[in-house]
């Protein structure tokens, strides 16, 4: 359990995760702000971007959350894999509000940003496997955390 206290504040903590789809097109990652809750994340993008396209033709995907280290010894972050599907309606609007506690520029309303918002798809990425890996407890070490709870 207290390795599950322990990736839940590292998803807490941090705003990127590297998100690795694939599709008609082939592999692809890109990187994009999240909010979770729990080990769900929720995240947005425009459809027209392929790693969107890769989500709708298949919405089983790999991700990573980590920092840039110069140590390998300080290494710490997720590495999960999952299944991506698409908000709507209330769903949309909770993903959208949580998006807004982490992320205080959407806290301004602003024209722009409304406009951009109504334009986007809204993610949640379910993981079904979910490691953190901890460099400081030795080369490679990554602790597996049981999801369900």
């Amino acid at each position: 359990m207290a390795e599950a206290a322990r990736a839940r504040d590292y998803l807490r903590d941090h705003h990127v995760m590297t998100l690795a789809t694939h599709g008609p097109e082939g592999l692809w990652a890109a990187a994009v702000f999240y909010a979770n809750d729990g080990f769900q994340l929720y995240f947005l993008s425009a459809g027209h971007t392929r790693h969107a396209r890769n989500i709708a033709a298949a919405p089983r995907v790999a991700a990573t959350i980590q920092e840039d280290y110069a140590d390998w010894s300080a290494i710490q972050g997720i590495q999960l894999e999952g299944t991506v599907r698409v908000l709507a309606g209330e769903d949309r609007k909770a993903a959208v509000a949580l998006y807004a506690v982490k992320f205080q520029f959407l806290r301004q309303p602003a024209a722009v940003i409304e406009a951009a918002l109504a334009r986007v798809n809204w993610y949640c990425l379910s993981p079904d496997r979910l490691y953190f890996v901890d460099n400081s407890r030795g080369f490679g070490h990554r602790d597996e955390i049981e999801l369900a709870e």
